[in-house]
């Protein structure tokens, strides 16, 4: 509730729309023994918490397909981790739903590639009686980019795939924070440069995005994931402050 209630004055302050994501379950960690999380259940009523405090739409990975309805009942936007962004199973359940999605890009897709996940999402009408969009979205899907791999345990980004994967017709994401990640960069946990992210927001609001992804905490030393990754929650009103600056500057020499 800290961080939603910081979020939402930054939001406030800046004028954007802020979707608030935490995730119930982190299914993909590095170990066996990493913190995953509070489970669906509980994990769903704290955001339905954030909600009903804050007013802030949510959102969540779902890792398996019998996520899908239960997480759509109270996340306004479903998200599929990168990892799984080839799961048709796991993409027609999220589509069924009729929430808008954000399909993170695999580290291992091309941005052409994305165009399949895209199609299975557009290619599925939600179910009779399913939840409504609460979003204004001018799609039901957008896609997310967050580095490819490079070798072992580096991820790069290649900006040409925000352009790239626009031209699909759908919104597209910049997630600032993963891309910084080095898996298996602290063995049996993934690392991170943190002070790379912002220069690296700063490069996809100049290529014409629509909506950034950041990590944020209080004190992501105590993080109990991608803690190197995060930017600290009093930083980050000024990196929004500085991003939207800079992409009034984008909007005005685009006219």
């Amino acid at each position: 509730m800290r961080i939603a209630d910081s979020l939402l004055e930054t939001s406030q302050r800046h004028g954007v729309q802020l979707v608030f994501k935490a995730s119930f379950d982190k299914a993909n960690r590095t170990s066996l023994s990493a913190v995953r999380g509070p489970g669906i259940d509980e994990g769903l009523a704290m955001l339905e918490r954030v909600t009903a405090h804050t007013g802030l739409p949510v959102t969540t990975d779902i890792h398996l397909p019998e996520h899908a309805a239960a997480a759509a009942e109270v996340c306004h936007l479903l998200q599929i981790p990168a990892f799984l962004a080839r799961q048709t199973d796991l993409l027609v359940a999220a589509a069924l739903t009729g929430r808008p999605i954000n399909v993170k890009k695999g580290q291992f897709m091309s941005p052409d590639d994305m165009r399949y996940a895209v199609e299975k999402i557009r290619g599925t009408a939600p179910a009779p009686g399913s939840t409504q969009d609460r979003l204004t979205m001018p799609d039901r899907v957008m896609l997310c980019e967050r580095g490819t791999f490079f070798g072992y345990g580096r991820l790069v980004n290649d900006m040409t795939s925000l352009p790239i994967m626009r031209a699909l017709g759908v919104p597209v994401v910049f997630d600032a924070t993963h891309s910084v990640q080095r898996p298996g960069g602290l063995g049996g946990a993934t690392g991170g440069n943190r002070e790379m992210v912002e220069p690296l927001a700063r490069a996809a609001v100049a290529m014409g995005i629509d909506a950034l992804f950041f990590e944020t905490h209080p004190d992501p030393a105590t993080s109990p994931s991608d803690g190197p990754n995060m930017i600290p929650l009093d930083e980050f009103d000024g990196v929004i402050a500085r991003l939207v600056r800079l992409h009034e500057i984008v909007q005005a020499i685009s006219q």
